[in-house]
């Protein structure tokens, strides 16, 4: 029985195999192994399924032209994280760009609201609205720690920062989140959420 590891160096070994003889089952290897993880990650970035499912898409286009040319120092799917990943904040800087403060605005999170007069869907919105008010990098920090279970090291290998980058924004992140969700969540409740 194959572990997760011995899975994944398995299919790396094969995606390197097809890139180089079989480029069209190499992208549909890609494809299948990949599409929805990094489709996932970018949504969490830029908040948007049709925004997200474009920029995987562009990633996965941009690799398929330059498929003859493309040596991957590390591995397929830490590639194509890290290029998602830049794509999407790339997206969300220039979002920010566009989008005035006046225009914007900031999220009204309340101060007299408890845990106790929430349904579960006002808490989903409370902490949606937390997330997409952090900034681009600390939002993917924030994720690719939390949702994607990847430590320090290899958050800062994916977008290509330094650990200590990948530590002071994971530090911001837990401080705004605490900031906008303390009005909302006892201590109790922001210790579950992993925000304490």
């Amino acid at each position: 029985m194959l572990t997760a590891i011995d899975a994944a160096a398995t299919l790396e070994l094969r995606l390197a195999e097809l890139q180089r003889n079989n480029p069209e089952a190499f992208m549909e290897a890609l494809f299948k192994a990949f599409y929805r993880s990094l489709g996932n990650v970018v949504f969490q970035v830029v908040q948007d399924r049709d925004v997200a499912e474009d920029l995987v898409q562009d990633v996965l286009l941009n690799v398929w032209k330059n498929r003859d040319t493309l040596q991957i120092t590390t591995t397929y799917k830490a590639y194509l994280h890290r290029a998602a990943m830049n794509a999407a904040l790339r997206y969300a800087e220039r979002q920010k760009r566009q989008v005035s403060l006046e225009q914007a605005g900031s999220p009204d999170f309340g101060t007299n609201s408890t845990a106790e007069h929430m349904d579960g869907q006002e808490a989903e919105q409370a902490v949606a609205a937390a997330l997409a008010a952090l900034p681009p990098q600390c939002r993917a920090v924030f994720l690719l720690s939390r949702q994607e279970g990847l430590s320090y090291q290899q958050i800062a290998d994916t977008l290509e920062v330094a650990p200590k980058t990948v530590e002071n924004q994971m530090g911001k992140a837990l401080r705004l989140l605490r900031q906008h969700l303390k009005g909302f969540f006892s201590g109790a409740l922001l210790l579950l959420l992993g925000l304490l």
